[in-house]
């Protein structure tokens, strides 16, 4: 028997970075697949411009995530919301922009039973990502250089019978300049919220899931689908919630699917043919 795929008022997905090697594609188009809602909210990063002009990387499990969108928008009659991101700031040049159902903005309040809470991608509080843009391309390049390690990894591991380590969460964990970033990016947003007159926040770009009151700031981040694999929820009773992939797939299990294997040596980003 098919399991009823989870029915909330409100999804947030952030920072998918579609166009990338790293995205774990087959997941979030498992959670898309079996999460019902009535306004799904795209929190910027969704496409990574950054790494798609460079290598032309879009394999076919990169469009069935549009097309779930679509069919979102079209046969379940979603009110979609997309926010640019850093790393699809090609987008800024043109917004607003709205069709019908579909709005992409810069930032949006999102009216809740709690209150308005403000929702934005977050790099406006980022200095380097702002106004240092060759030095945020350096960090990239790390990042990226630090994921590919991250993948050779859990090879080992998966070899070893062992589950999936993030490498990347570990080291900004441990490390204290990481630490620090993260505790100002958000008091900065939740400052931010604060003067706009909103009961809570909502953002990305971080990649690091958080649900939080910073003083009398509801701070909640949906993380991403690089590394932590998480997703904000709003249930009909007006209760937030944070939620992790791997606890996701205990309800709803991974189907195993040929078609979605991806003919991409492990470690190489190669342009789609």
């Amino acid at each position: 028997m098919e399991t009823k795929p989870l029915r909330v008022k409100t999804v947030v997905i952030s920072d998918v970075h579609l166009g990338t090697f790293d995205c774990k594609i087959r997941e979030v188009n498992h959670f898309l697949k079996h999460t019902r809602c009535e306004r799904l909210i795209l929190n910027g990063d969704i496409l990574d411009g950054w790494r798609l002009k460079k290598t032309g990387y879009w394999p076919k499990s990169h469009t069935r995530f549009v097309r779930i969108i679509l069919k979102k928008l079209e046969k379940r009659d979603t009110d979609v919301i997309y926010l640019r991101g850093n790393h699809d700031d090609v987008l800024a040049k043109f917004l607003p922009i709205e069709f019908e159902n579909l709005r992409i903005v810069e930032e949006f309040v999102h009216e809740s039973a709690r209150g308005k809470y403000l929702v934005l991608h977050g790099d406006v509080f980022d200095a380097i990502t702002k106004n240092f843009v060759f030095l945020a391309y350096i960090g990239d390049w790390g990042y990226r250089v630090l994921m590919r390690l991250n993948r050779l990894y859990n090879q080992l591991r998966a070899w070893q019978g062992k589950e999936y380590y993030s490498l990347s969460k570990a080291v900004k964990a441990r490390v204290k300049s990481a630490v620090s970033h993260v505790s100002n990016f958000e008091t900065h947003i939740a400052n931010l919220a604060r003067h706009r007159g909103c009961v809570g926040v909502m953002c990305g770009h971080i990649h690091t899931a958080a649900d939080k009151m910073l003083g009398d700031i509801h701070y909640l981040n949906s993380g991403d689908w690089v590394e932590s694999l998480t997703a904000i929820v709003e249930h009909y009773d007006g209760r937030f919630e944070v939620i992790d992939f791997a606890h996701f797939r205990e309800l709803y299990p991974l189907e195993e699917d040929p078609s979605e294997a991806e003919s991409v040596a492990a470690g190489n980003e190669l342009p789609a043919s």
